[in-house]
């Protein structure tokens, strides 16, 4: 009898090991499981962490969180056997249902839930479809805390997956690669505000304190794997997003949709993202128009003017836009077209001001400061009295390049090489030496710059 329960209670631990069936002492369980764990010795602290989870199971939230990353330790070391693992994965995700079971006010469902998810998708638990559904149900119950780069991946890889077999709509896929890509680029304001001030600290001089320097690097890591998640996606969409195929699949439905401004929305969106040059489009834009004028129509009309080479018209319709615009990556997005056409025409205090107002609402658009940076640089004869000064101004430019690699990873290579010219264009350290001016000193730009900067110590 006492052999049939012993395998019966190994049985419900996934083969871990024996339970142990008498009372628990709650607390001097939890403190031998924590000294295990803290350690890493997890083989040791598997079997209070049985104990607990049978007895105790709303006594500390560190039980799951320490129960967490046991169980990815054990799938780690079982590489090779798929079985195992699989095991594993299971007593993983029993562990995130307890968690949210037990500790409901201090689990973020979304960001539990999409790791549920995770772990179906990455141990190939289930169909498809069953994985897919997963993350589903993390997005619609709460996707605020549904952040995690490598789940927003694996979400799309699903819907992608499910459209090819045919048991989703290229239209499913397109909605929910603009759900994606808008909850990534939130996420990449979110990283760029944290390390905006941080890095204007640094830049000053000012040395950082630990808490700043984790935010920062943490800011960097998130942004460096966002950027490749979108990259990734992008990749995914590939020729699935072309004007070839989006051009039929909206003509088909247009004559039941033109009243639809939700979808009129969606693909005059797309078509204009993809420049597909046809009648379609024209006949999209003039419909949601008519429908629900708006900072997108305004937007779509711009482009209109601007392919019919009335560039006025087109600066005009631009800045209706960003005035009726609330989404600030669309803003963003309106601001810094306007700043390319000023820049292009030669206006270069109005191009920096809206590359600026771009910056404001998207402060992740490390393209905009390699732009000033451009304009600076290009700018250096016409300002400064002296050949010192007029070069000093490439350590401005070299600034902004710096700050693009900062906010933006993806440009790391282009604006560290950007940087770097411009700081062997500006004065080497016998320049300085020679100069009026010392290492900390500032030299201010009277010219459309309107800016000031500092002396390198070199």
């Amino acid at each position: 009898m006492k052999t049939r329960l012993l395998a019966l209670l190994s049985a419900v631990f996934f083969s871990f090991g024996i339970a142990n069936a008498q009372e628990v002492d709650c607390n001097t369980t939890l403190n031998l499981f924590s000294q295990s764990a803290k350690i890493k010795d997890y083989k040791s602290a598997l079997p209070n962490y049985k104990s607990l989870i049978e007895s105790c199971p709303k006594i500390n939230l560190a039980v799951y969180q320490y129960g967490e990353r046991m169980f990815k330790q054990f799938i780690k070391e079982t590489e090779g056997d798929a079985a195992k693992q699989k095991e594993y994965a299971q007593a993983l995700i029993k562990n995130y249902e307890l968690r949210l079971e037990n500790f409901p006010s201090k689990t973020a469902k979304g960001e539990v839930y999409s790791d549920i998810a995770q772990v179906k998708f990455d141990s190939e638990l289930g169909s498809i479809e069953d994985q897919y559904n997963a993350f589903d149900k993390a997005w619609e119950l709460d996707k605020e805390s549904f952040n995690s780069p490598k789940a927003l991946y694996a979400y799309f890889n699903l819907v992608v997956k499910l459209q090819e077999s045919g048991k989703k709509d290229l239209q499913d896929v397109f909605t929910k690669y603009d759900e994606l890509i808008q909850k990534i680029e939130r996420q990449e304001i979110f990283r760029a505000e944290q390390a905006e001030p941080l890095i204007e600290k640094q830049e000053a001089g000012e040395e950082l304190t630990s808490t700043e320097k984790r935010v920062l690097g943490n800011s960097e890591i998130y942004l460096t794997n966002f950027m490749k998640i979108k990259g990734s996606i992008n990749s995914m969409l590939g020729e699935k997003a072309d004007c070839e195929n989006l051009i039929p699949l909206y003509q088909k439905d247009f004559e039941a949709k033109k009243t639809d401004t939700e979808w009129l929305k969606r693909a005059a969106r797309r078509l204009s993202a993809k420049d597909c040059d046809d009648p379609l489009f024209f006949q999209l834009v003039e419909a949601l128009h008519t429908a629900e004028p708006s900072a997108k129509t305004a937007y779509y009309l711009g482009q209109l003017a601007d392919k019919g080479g009335n560039d006025a018209k087109a600066l005009e319709y631009y800045n209706q836009s960003a005035e009726l615009e609330v989404e600030p990556l669309a803003k963003a997005k309106v601001y810094y077209k306007i700043a390319n056409k000023y820049k292009a025409k030669g206006s270069l205090s109005q191009a920096r001001n809206f590359y600026r107002k771009a910056l404001k609402f998207q402060p992740s658009l490390g393209v905009a400061y390699l732009k000033i940076a451009a304009m600076y640089a290009g700018s250096a004869n016409n300002c400064g009295g002296t050949s010192f000064e007029k070069r000093a101004v490439y350590w401005l430019a070299a600034e902004y390049a710096d700050r693009a690699n900062k906010v933006d990873p993806s440009l790391k290579s282009v604006a560290t090489k950007t940087a770097a010219s411009y700081r062997a264009t500006a004065p080497q350290k016998q320049d300085i030496f020679t100069s009026d001016y010392k290492p900390g000193s500032r030299i201010s730009f009277s010219c459309w710059v309107g800016e000031s900067v500092r002396v390198p110590a070199l």
